[in-house]
C-alpha cells in the first residue's frame, strides 16, 4: 500500500464544508465511544447499528458519506480495541482507556463519496456537505493507477492548508543489487548516530534551533483575547512553526534512512523503548527532538521496498560491554571513551555499534519486529505504531515527492 498526498485547493465556502465534514466525523466517533461506555461489551457490529440511527435521528450525520460516517465508527472501535487488547496483554501504566476527541483534524473516505476528473488533477467529493470540486497540487501522478487500487481518499487539516491523501494498493518493491555490506547504527543524543564503521551523523536538533521562534509565537498567543480572531490568526502562525519543525524531522530521517537502506544489505538498530526514556525530565526534549522513531520507521520501510535486512536488537549492556573482548565495563553518560583493560579504546557510540551489529548477525532470521510491516527480525518489539489506515487496509507511511 502507498499513500499519495496533495494539497487540495478550493473556495473559502468550500472549507468551511470540508470542516463541517470533520466536525461530523468526529461527533460519530464520539458518540460511538459514549454508546460503549453506556453499554459495555458491544462489539463492532452494534456500533455500526447505532450509526445507522445516528444517521436517521440527526441531518447533518446523513449528510456526510455512509462511508465516511462508517471510518468514524471503525475509529471508535480501534481504540477500544486497543484498550481491551492492553489489558489483555497487562500493559504496564495507563491502558488506553478510549477519550471523547474534541479536535480531530480529518475525515476519511472508502471507495464512494469521491470521483477524480479524467485528467487526475481535481476530485469532487459527491455526498451532501457540499465540498465539491477540489484542485489537487502535487508532483505524484495519479495516472500510473487505476481508480479501483484506490482504497481511501482522506482530507487532512493542517496548519497551512487541506490535503487529500490517496491510499493506493500498489506495489512498492523495488529491484537493488546487493553491496554484501552490513551495518549497525547507535542512535544517540551528541551524534543522531555513530555505525559500526566509526562514521557519525551530526544531529540536526530542529526543535532547538525554532526554539526561539516558537517563543516568540507563543507570546503573541498569549497576550491575545481568548475566543478573538486574532488569537485563532495568532494560533494559527505559531501551528506553522511546529508544523515546519516537524517536517524538518521527518525529511531529515528519511533522507537518512534511505541512504543507509541503499549502503547496505543488513541494517542493525536498537530496539528502545522511547516512552520509558523521556521519563528523564532532563533529556526528554533532546530525545524527542531527535526523532529516532521516525528514523526507525523509515529503516524498516525502505528496508521492505529495496529488500534489505533490517534487525532491531536488545539495547542492554551495548554501551557497557567490550566489543573486542565482552568485558563489561562500567561508565556513566558523561563518560564518552570506552578503554578496556584488554587495551582497547574507542569512542563508547562506536563500541556500541559494533555490539549491536554483533548482536544482529547472531539473531538473523529469528522472529522479527516491526513497527510498520513484517520486515525486520530480532527481539520481541517494544514499540507499536497506531494509525488509522495503516491499521484498517495495512498501509504505510507516503515518501515525499522529492524522493
Amino acid at each position: 500500500m502507498l499513500v499519495l498526498e496533495f494539497k487540495a485547493k478550493g473556495k473559502t465556502t468550500q472549507y468551511a464544508a470540508i470542516d463541517d465534514a470533520i466536525r461530523t466525523a468526529q461527533f460519530v466517533r464520539n458518540k460511538c465511544i459514549r454508546f460503549w461506555m453506556d453499554n459495555r461489551g458491544v462489539g463492532q457490529k452494534e456500533l455500526y447499528r447505532h450509526n445507522t440511527v445516528l444517521r436517521a435521528e440527526f441531518p447533518f450525520v446523513k449528510a456526510l458519506n455512509s462511508h465516511a460516517c462508517q471510518v468514524a465508527v471503525e475509529r471508535a472501535y480501534t481504540s477500544i480495541a486497543r484498550f481491551y487488547s492492553n489489558c489483555k496483554k497487562s500493559v504496564p501504566g495507563k491502558k488506553g482507556y478510549p477519550q471523547f476527541k474534541k479536535n480531530c483534524r480529518s475525515v476519511e473516505y472508502k471507495v464512494s463519496g469521491w470521483k477524480l476528473s479524467e485528467t487526475r488533477k481535481q476530485i469532487t467529493f459527491t455526498d451532501s456537505k457540499g465540498i465539491g470540486k477540489l484542485k489537487l497540487k502535487g508532483t505524484w501522478d495519479l495516472n500510473f493507477y487505476q481508480i479501483d487500487q484506490i482504497k481511501r481518499v482522506r482530507i487532512v487539516r493542517r496548519a497551512d492548508g487541506y490535503y487529500v491523501q490517496f491510499l493506493v494498493n500498489a506495489d512498492r518493491k523495488v529491484e537493488s543489487k546487493p553491496t554484501g555490506k552490513t551495518i549497525g547504527l547507535d542512535v544517540g543524543l551528541k551524534e543522531f548516530y555513530t555505525d559500526s564503521n566509526g562514521q557519525t551523523e551530526p544531529n540536526p536538533r530542529f526543535y532547538r534551533i525554532g526554539d526561539k521562534r516558537l517563543k516568540f509565537r507563543q507570546r503573541r498567543v498569549s497576550r491575545k483575547s481568548k475566543g478573538s480572531a486574532n488569537r485563532k490568526k495568532a494560533v494559527n502562525r505559531l501551528g506553522r512553526v511546529h508544523l515546519k519543525i516537524s517536517r524538518q524531522r521527518e525529511e531529515h530521517a528519511k533522507r537518512l534512512a534511505r541512504c543507509v537502506i541503499q549502503s547496505n544489505d543488513l541494517i542493525a538498530y536498537e530496539d528502545l523503548r522511547i516512552k520509558n526514556l523521556v521519563k528523564n525530565h532532563c533529556l526528554a526534549k533532546s530525545i524527542n527532538d531527535a526523532g529516532w522513531y521516525l528514523f526507525r520507521k523509515w529503516l524498516e520501510y525502505f528496508g521492505i521496498k529495496f529488500g534489505k535486512i533490517t534487525v532491531s536488537v536488545n539495547p542492554a549492556y551495548t554501551s557497557q560491554e567490550c566489543s573486542n573482548c565482552g568485558a563489561i565495563v562500567k561508565k556513566s553518560l558523561s563518560t564518552r571513551t570506552h578503554r578496556c583493560q584488554c587495551g582497547f579504546e574507542v569512542d563508547r557510540d562506536w563500541n556500541a555499534a559494533i555490539n549491536i551489529l554483533n548482536l544482529a548477525l547472531g539473531t538473523t532470521g529469528h522472529v522479527g519486529t516491526w513497527i510498520l510491516d513484517p520486515n525486520a527480525s530480532g527481539d520481541s518489539t517494544s514499540t507499536q505504531a497506531g494509525v488509522i489506515l495503516s491499521e484498517q487496509v495495512g498501509s504505510v507511511n507516503e515518501e515525499s515527492s522529492c524522493l
